[in-house]
């Protein structure tokens, strides 16, 4: 959706805000809005709208990722662990942002009935993390080398409401939501060896239901629903949908994947307009010139926050936070990295600045060349690894003659003599002599981001904001 002049000067209304104008300067604003009546509903509404969108978005993923009756490439039935065998390529859709520097080992499950139990193999000091959001995209457990390490390890992921008794060796982590999302990555390097060093490592996971634990099991075929759209993607689904289908959505969502305590103050607000937790929508609660707008409007107010957070820092061309992974009411900033990069870090593990424009200010362009200088000393300090990703406009990976998708020090990256690192970002090779510091860009707009994972401990100046990337600066 395109951000419209009247979307981005109102964005950061609050209701409090409306319901201080003047009855003259709402029935203008209205109009402009091509609303009747109820200005101040329309904006509670959009704020539920944002409030929600991490919630729709990830139960559409999940309904993507697990429509299949076995595993088969990036998607497995519930409950059952998805293995990622290769790098997505630029046909992948699923999931915005992916990242082609770690196979992913993930899995929806649903620990409202019974909790689930997963078994971590021994690493042998591989690089890993196995994220555990819940159905609001919070990473409330984050087990791998960071945290425990990387010897073998089980785990039992508990609903809301469970009590009960584990067997021994096994810990429990609790999941605030009915709904998890095991978002697991595993570096490798992208060989031939590497990738089936890493294939061993991925068939000795497992992730069984308490009731199973211990004994054979054999999952359930998964349940093929031929009515889900494979092809769109989730994003696009989500913001086509009108604000009466999403609201009913998100409703009956709330009734297993409860909302915070701290969400209370702005819930008792949503009421007004027939959004209640555990309760079905009621639709006759909001006028019907909303049922439009209010996607669009909602949309571009999240979209707008890469500008106007005051958690975003922008810097050289690059916007990013270190504040991904846990939200607490900050609802903007979940839509915000929910709509760029569903499934995001804790900044402890990853921190993603993302750029939409060179250094002077201008959208990159597959038709012009530029260059991201590194100067000696300056490349990301992390324990981990960084990446710098190519993406297209709708942030999915561009088709290229290398299969490139990102780079990083596993090109064997050249330097200057005096020890300085270039990237070259262009769409046609900068000659063979330069070819591994190449990142392959498409013939229109581009959007790059940076990620590094596990940032130096010893060194904290990613996430204290001192150390920052370089422009990629346009060249002749």
């Amino acid at each position: 959706m395109k951000m419209t002049r009247r979307s981005a000067a109102f964005g950061g209304v609050s209701l409090l805000a409306a319901s201080a104008m003047s009855r003259s300067a709402l029935a203008q604003e209205g109009g402009l809005l091509g609303i009747g009546e109820g200005l101040e509903d329309f904006w509670l509404a959009t704020e539920a709208y944002i409030y929600g969108y991490p919630l729709v978005t990830m139960e559409m993923t999940r309904r993507i990722l697990t429509n299949v009756a076995e595993p088969v490439g990036t998607k497995a039935p519930m409950g059952q662990i998805i293995k990622l065998r290769h790098y997505p390529d630029a046909s992948f859709r699923d999931v915005t942002a992916p990242n082609a520097d770690t196979l992913y080992t993930t899995s929806f499950f649903d620990v409202g009935k019974e909790p689930w139990v997963l078994s971590i193999p021994d690493m042998q000091g591989r690089y890993f993390l196995m994220p555990m959001l819940d159905g609001w995209t919070n990473v409330f457990q984050v087990p791998g080398k960071r945290t425990t390490g990387t010897g073998a390890q089980t785990y039992a992921i508990t609903g809301p409401g469970w009590t009960g008794s584990l067997p021994a060796g096994v810990k429990e982590y609790k999941s605030p939501t009915s709904l998890v999302w095991l978002l697991g990555r595993i570096y490798c390097t992208g060989t031939p060896e590497d990738y089936a060093a890493v294939h061993k490592l991925q068939d000795e996971f497992k992730l069984v239901p308490l009731s199973a634990y211990g004994k054979a099991y054999t999952p359930p075929p998964g349940k093929v629903d031929p009515e889900i759209d494979l092809k769109t993607p989730v994003r696009e689904q989500v913001n086509r949908m009108d604000a009466t289908a999403y609201f009913t959505l998100l409703c009956e969502l709330m009734k297993t994947n409860p909302p915070a305590a701290a969400d209370a103050p702005q819930l008792a607000k949503f009421a007004r307009i027939g959004i209640v937790p555990g309760q079905a929508f009621d639709a006759s609660k909001l006028k019907a010139d909303f049922v439009k707008r209010v996607p669009e409007v909602g949309f571009d107010r999240i979209m707008l926050q890469f500008k106007v957070n005051p958690a975003v820092t922008n810097e050289n061309g690059w916007a990013f936070t270190t504040k991904t992974g846990i939200y607490g009411t900050d609802y903007l900033m979940r839509g915000l990295v929910t709509a760029i990069g569903l499934g995001a870090n804790r900044p402890q593990d990853a921190v993603y600045p993302t750029s939409k424009e060179d250094a002077d200010g201008a959208k990159y362009s597959g038709a012009n060349k530029y260059v991201m200088r590194f100067p000696k000393g300056h490349l990301p300090p992390v324990e981990g690894f960084w990446s710098l990703t190519m993406y297209n406009s709708q942030y999915f990976f561009v088709s290229n003659p290398l299969n490139r998708y990102s780079i990083s020090a596993r090109q064997d990256l050249q330097t200057n003599p005096d020890g300085s690192t270039d990237l070259y970002i262009q769409a046609e090779s900068p000659g063979k002599d330069k070819e591994a510091n190449w990142l392959p860009a498409p013939t229109g707009d581009f959007i790059l981001m940076l990620r590094m994972y596990w940032p130096n401990e010893a060194d904290p100046s990613i996430l204290n904001g001192t150390w920052k990337p370089p422009a990629a600066k346009k060249v002749s």
